[in-house]
């Protein structure tokens, strides 16, 4: 999918089953030639509206990335991340929970609890 569709996927990006990916959401390229150069979004992952997910990163399962959120890193598996660049700031404790499903963008309400905040910065 191409920039007309207002997200964008590069071409050696994964996305896993049971994702949401919200409006203008990019998955977009580190550059490099000739490697997988694009982010991989395991299963259970929500991309809130705005997301950019940049290079070979790996976004784990069931974690959530916050709307304008910039990744240039990794994301463990069940993490809230948010900021530029992104920082995460809380995991599931329910870990067979999906934000995906729910498409609760809450971090403190409806079904998933949310834990282990760090609040300087925010």
């Amino acid at each position: 999918l191409d920039h007309g569709t207002g997200i964008v996927i590069g071409s050696t990006a994964a996305v896993g089953h049971n994702c949401s990916i919200l409006h203008h959401v990019t998955l977009g390229g580190s550059g490099k030639k000739g490697v997988v150069r694009h982010p991989r979004v395991e299963d259970g992952v929500l991309l809130g509206a705005g997301a950019t997910v940049l290079g070979p990163v790996v976004l784990g399962a069931g974690s959530q990335v916050g709307a304008g959120t910039l990744v240039i890193s990794d994301l463990p598996p069940h993490c809230v991340a948010v900021g530029v660049p992104a920082r995460i700031i809380g995991s599931f404790v329910n870990v067979t929970e999906q934000p995906s499903v729910e498409m609760n963008q809450m971090i403190d309400g409806g079904n998933a609890e949310v834990i282990s905040f760090e609040s300087d910065g925010i």
